[in-house]
């Protein structure tokens, strides 16, 4: 009788450890995802604060040569400070696309300044600011490979009901702007 239960304790000991192992490994996962996600959307933050340095020199140099332009001029100037001020992850996406949709609206109105496009310190700019968009881009790219992976891992089985318990909860991708979809009309 004693060597039974020994052999039973030591049984139920072993299936404690490896159960209790599993869930750990399970929650260490997810924090491990979760963890990516976040650093992911710091790299987004970071080449969107790039972009928000740049636009007062952007727009002060098309200043001088589009004066008549400034409805666009104080749009593009307003998101700035709007996106300066966001505080959530979804605030700042939301900005974030309207400023996409400013400055792209701003492109349009410098195509129609072959002085202001012949300008160094524009070009200079130009180029950074679409460097600085292409680097968003990239990020967003991989903000969004981060979100599907954390998504899936909390929402398969078995992690699903450690995902609950645990407070893991989905998280939202970055998408596109909404009107996104259509380029602005350049015209000469």
């Amino acid at each position: 009788m004693g060597k039974g239960c020994l052999v039973a304790g030591i049984v139920l000991l072993v299936l404690v450890l490896l159960v209790g192992g599993s869930l750990m490994g399970m929650y260490n996962g997810m924090v491990a995802k979760d963890e990516e996600c976040n650093k992911a959307w710091a790299n987004v933050e970071s080449v969107l604060q790039r972009r928000f340095d740049l636009i007062p020199n952007l727009v002060n140099t098309v200043k001088g040569y589009a004066a008549h332009e400034k409805g666009t001029l104080e749009e593009v100037t307003r998101l700035r400070s709007q996106w300066g001020a966001a505080k959530t992850q979804a605030e700042k996406v939301g900005v974030a696309s309207m400023l996409e949709g400013a400055m792209g609206r701003l492109m349009v109105v410098m195509e129609n300044y072959p002085e202001l496009k012949a300008n160094q310190n524009f070009i200079a700019l130009q180029d950074e600011l679409a460097g600085t968009e292409n680097r968003i881009n990239v990020e967003r790219q991989r903000y969004n490979g981060a979100v599907q992976g954390y998504n899936t891992l909390i929402r398969s089985m078995p992690t699903l009901f450690l995902a609950r318990l645990a407070g893991f909860a989905a998280r939202a991708p970055f998408e596109a702007a909404q009107g996104a979809e259509t380029a602005p009309a350049v015209e000469f």
